[in-house]
C-alpha cells in the first residue's frame, strides 16, 4: 500500500484551514499532520511533525509566507504548494523557493471550491516528488545588467540553415517556449539572457487567469526585451516575448510575410487551457525550421508531442534535464519520444538558444 503523503496547513484563517484539513484528510493518499496559525507557529512545528511538505499563505499576520520561505527553506528544504488570493508576491514566494501555487476560492475568482480542491490535490500528488530550488545570491548576483545585454550582431540566420529572402522562409525565427510546474523562474532564467533586438518569442506557462498578466508585467520589469500578455492579433517580432493568457489558447498564425498569435478561447488540451502543446503545434505547422522551441519544468506530458512534431518540421529543440528541473515530467517524456536535440541544464539553455542563432 503507498504511503500517504504528509501534510501541513499554514493559514491565518480558521474557517479556511478547519475546511481544507476536512477535506484532505478524506481523500487517503493524504494525511493531515498538523496545521499552524501563522509562520512563527509553523517554524515551532515542522521539526516535531515531519510533514513532506506544506500548504502556505502568503498574507499573514507578523512573518509573511515569503519571509518564512526565506529563512526557513534553507534550513528545511520542504515542497511549499502556495494557497492564496490573486496577489503579486506569488511570484516573490516562487523565487524565494515555493513549487507552485493554488488560488483562493473566493468572490474574486469565481472559482468553486471543488475545482480549487481538485487542483490543489493534484498539485499536492506532484509537489511530493518535486525538487526544491533554493534561489542562490551570489549568482543572482552575478547576473548581468539589462544594459551590459550586447544587441545581435546582425539579422539571425534560421536555426538549421542559412537567411532566405521573400515570403516567411525569410521571415525572422520564432523561439517557442513552454513550462509549467516550476516554469515561473526558469523562464525567467532563460529570457533574461536575451538581448533587446533577439527574433520574437512566444511563451505558454500553465497558470491560471489573473496571474498571467501579472507575471507578464513582472518579466518586462526584468528582461531586456519588452514582454507583454498576449492579446489576439498582436504581432510577433523581433525585442517582443508574448505570454499566453490564462483560460486562454495561443497559436502562432501566418501573418503575409511574418507572424502573429490568434488567442482565443478553446477547449482544454491535455488538461490545460492555455496548452503548449497547441502553442507548439501553430508553430510546427507555420514557422517550420526557421523555430527553436524550449521545453521547460513541468508535471504531464504537455508539449512533449508539440515538440516531437516541430523536431521533425526542422526546427532544433531544446528540454531542460533533470537536475534542473523543479518536476521533471514534460521533459522527460520529450526527451522518451525523441523530441529534443539538446537536453541542457537550465542555466546553460539561454545561451544555447542564443548560439543557435549565431548571436554570440
Amino acid at each position: 500500500m503507498t504511503q500517504s503523503i504528509r501534510i501541513m496547513i499554514i493559514d491565518d484563517s480558521a474557517l479556511f484551514r478547519g475546511w481544507l484539513i476536512q477535506s484532505l484528510s478524506a481523500d487517503p493518499r493524504f494525511e493531515v499532520v498538523g496545521f499552524a496559525v501563522n509562520a512563527m507557529d509553523a517554524q515551532t512545528k515542522i521539526p516535531l511533525l515531519k510533514p513532506d511538505l506544506l500548504t502556505l499563505d502568503i498574507e499573514m499576520p507578523g512573518m509573511s509566507g515569503i519571509e518564512f520561505l526565506k529563512q526557513f527553506l534553507p534550513r528545511h528544504p520542504i515542497p511549499v504548494i502556495l494557497v492564496s488570493s490573486l496577489n503579486l508576491r506569488v511570484f516573490e514566494a516562487l523565487e524565494a523557493g515555493a513549487v507552485d501555487f493554488v488560488r483562493k476560492p473566493d468572490a474574486q475568482s469565481g472559482l468553486s471550491r471543488e475545482i480549487f480542491l481538485s487542483t490543489l490535490k493534484s498539485k499536492l500528488a506532484m509537489a511530493a516528488k518535486a525538487n526544491v530550488h533554493l534561489p542562490s545570491a551570489p549568482e543572482r548576483e552575478k547576473k548581468e545588467p539589462l544594459s551590459s545585454l550586447r544587441p545581435l550582431r546582425k539579422p539571425a540566420s534560421i536555426p538549421g540553415g542559412t537567411p532566405q529572402s521573400g515570403g516567411r522562409n525569410g521571415s525572422a525565427p520564432v523561439i517557442a517556449i513552454g513550462a509549467s510546474t516550476g516554469g515561473t523562474e526558469a523562464i525567467l532564467e532563460v529570457v533574461r539572457r536575451f538581448p533587446v533586438n533577439t527574433p520574437g518569442v512566444v511563451v505558454t506557462q500553465h497558470m491560471p487567469a489573473g496571474f498571467t498578466s501579472m507575471y507578464a508585467e513582472r518579466l518586462n520589469r526584468l528582461c531586456a526585451m519588452e514582454v507583454r500578455e498576449a492579446k489576439n492579433g498582436d504581432h510577433i517580432q523581433p525585442g517582443r516575448i508574448l505570454l499566453a493568457p490564462g483560460g486562454m489558447q495561443m497559436r502562432v498564425v501566418p501573418l503575409g510575410n511574418s507572424y502573429s498569435v490568434s488567442v482565443l478561447p478553446g477547449e482544454k488540451v491535455n488538461g490545460h487551457r492555455p496548452s503548449v502543446d497547441v502553442l507548439f503545434d501553430s508553430v510546427a505547422m507555420h514557422v517550420r525550421d526557421r523555430a527553436i522551441g524550449v521545453l521547460l519544468t513541468g508535471m504531464g506530458a504537455d508539449g512533449a508531442a508539440g515538440l516531437l512534431r516541430m523536431r521533425k518540421n526542422g526546427a532544433f529543440t531544446i528540454g531542460q534535464d533533470k537536475n534542473s528541473c523543479v518536476v521533471y515530467g514534460m521533459p522527460m517524456e520529450a526527451w522518451k519520444i525523441g523530441a529534443v536535440c539538446r537536453q541542457l541544464p537550465l542555466n546553460a539553455i539561454g545561451q544555447a538558444v542564443l548560439g543557435r542563432l549565431s548571436l554570440s
